[in-house]
């Protein structure tokens, strides 16, 4: 292969590729539970699908080893650090958590049914018991000793008429970007730094600054981290850039909108040599975190990686498909401090047509909208964030039922910024659990002339044939 810019030549190696070529065309899959046994716990289900297996009860992170392939993961919560066996396993079965926890997103991505918020199922479904999993009965999930029968029925959607509204996919992993790349999506809504910097490069930002600082323990770990790499510093920028690559390349020329990392300071401090970079924090969902993280003295080096590592991706590796959302900014002032950082990192807004979104996820940025929107290209609506802060509700509490995005009050915030983008002519989309869980809500965005929807994968065939309805409603 011959490089595009320097015109060296490259000695590239292939292998027959046998998986994504066999892959279906794109089809929706409806399962059926032919039979109806023993429910062993009950809680909110996340998804429409069905998995049976062997359940493992795990109750901390330092058990992950047990969980095998196909098995049921049973445990009270779960974080980012759980990633890497959430991926092995059928389904996820959690004690705590709502519809928009850790566990409920990442089993949205992979594809798998969870039932969240179940209280006690760690006590109450044997480990090693065989299950079944259903998340087909509305909000209502169930486990059921056993392995009961259930059909899938798949209907083949590649005919259908695309939407005027853009349907997009959330997504998180990029070992998972080429095989939803053939979903019928116009791009990547919301593509999420966390996995990558948790789970591929696995060491704080500070402690590879600093590692001079740190113990001899600490230092050994980083080591093995980071072996085959000199500078620690670049570990960090070309594992991200490498990353975010693989999800832009594998949409490219489909935008794929980067939200810049968003981890809380309880999440950072997990992270190899974290704890002592990081301060105890009573409430971090309402913390050290988003872009006042990014400014402040003690982080604007390690945001600087980031910026480094985005740049890499549009200049070097040439995908320019890519585009940078601000999460949790709380004032007008915040967006100036961190389009300044990123510029100083030449990551700046406009360069080679880089476009700035800014997550609207706190009502400050509905009530003030037309001032936010006079800094960045557009606003992407966080759904699940402006629901919590709206409404004064935990995310991860299962405790109080009947309040969410189909409230009065978010509706009119997430009117407010709607009509704000539309009225400057700006982009605005929308990228939190709200379309996927309620399509009722799907049909009031679309009828608010809403830009695009950004979905979990699971949810993005049903949605078109929602959204295209509500279109043809609108004639």
């Amino acid at each position: 292969a011959k490089d595009g810019e320097s015109g060296a030549l490259f000695i590239l190696q292939a292998r027959p590729e046998t998986v994504h070529s066999q892959r279906e065309a794109a089809t929706h899959a409806t399962y059926h539970l032919e039979e109806r046994g023993e429910v062993l716990v009950e809680g909110k289900s996340v998804g429409d699908r069905i998995a049976a297996g062997r359940a493992r009860v795990v109750v901390s992170s330092a058990q992950m080893d047990r969980i095998n392939p196909g098995d049921v993961l049973v445990t009270d919560m779960t974080d980012p650090d759980w990633e890497p066996i959430m991926k092995r396993a059928a389904a996820i079965v959690t004690n705590r958590g709502g519809r928009t926890c850790h566990a409920a997103i990442i089993a949205r991505e992979l594809g798998i049914p969870a039932i969240v918020g179940c209280g006690d199922a760690t006590e109450r479904v044997p480990d090693g018991e065989e299950v079944t999993v259903s998340c087909v009965d509305g909000s209502t999930g169930n486990v059921y000793r056993g392995i009961l029968p259930f059909t899938v029925e798949r209907l083949d959607l590649s005919d259908r008429h695309p939407t005027r509204t853009d349907l997009m996919i959330n997504l998180g992993n990029p070992e998972q970007a080429f095989a939803l790349s053939s979903l019928p999506a116009a791009g990547v809504g919301l593509a999420r730094l966390e996995f990558i910097i948790n789970n591929r490069i696995g060491v704080h930002p500070r402690a590879l600054l600093e590692y001079d600082t740190l113990d001899a323990k600490t230092r050994a770990e980083i080591d093995r981290h980071t072996a085959g790499y000199d500078d620690r510093r670049e570990y960090y920028i070309q594992t991200l850039a490498e990353g975010v690559g693989t999800i832009a390349a594998a949409f490219y020329p489909r935008p794929v909108i980067v939200r810049l990392s968003d981890f809380k300071s309880n999440e950072y401090a997990m992270m190899i040599g974290g704890a002592g970079f990081e301060p105890h924090e009573e409430n971090p969902m309402l913390g050290f975190r988003g872009a006042s993280r990014y400014y402040a003295e003690s982080f604007a080096e390690a945001f600087t990686l980031e910026c480094e590592a985005l740049r890499r991706v549009r200049e070097r590796m040439g995908l320019t498909n890519t585009r940078v959302m601000l999460p949790f900014v709380r004032s007008v002032e915040e967006v100036d401090r961190v389009l300044a950082l990123m510029a100083a990192a030449g990551l700046e807004r406009g360069r080679e047509g880089l476009k700035v979104y800014l997550m609207c996820e706190i009502p400050a940025n509905a009530l003030l909208a037309d001032e936010f929107l006079e800094h960045v290209d557009g606003f992407s609506i966080g759904s699940n964030d402006l629901t919590q802060l709206t409404l004064g509700v935990d995310r991860d509490s299962s405790l109080i039922e009947g309040l969410d995005e189909r409230n009065p009050a978010v509706l009119k915030l997430m009117g407010m910024a709607i009509d704000a983008c539309r009225a400057q002519g700006k982009y605005v989309g929308i990228c939190g659990q709200a379309p996927s869980d309620f399509p009722e809500i799907s049909r009031w965005l679309v009828d608010r002339g809403i830009s695009s929807l950004s979905l979990n994968p699971d949810s993005l065939l049903p949605m078109q044939e929602t959204v295209l309805e509500a279109e043809k409603a609108q004639r």
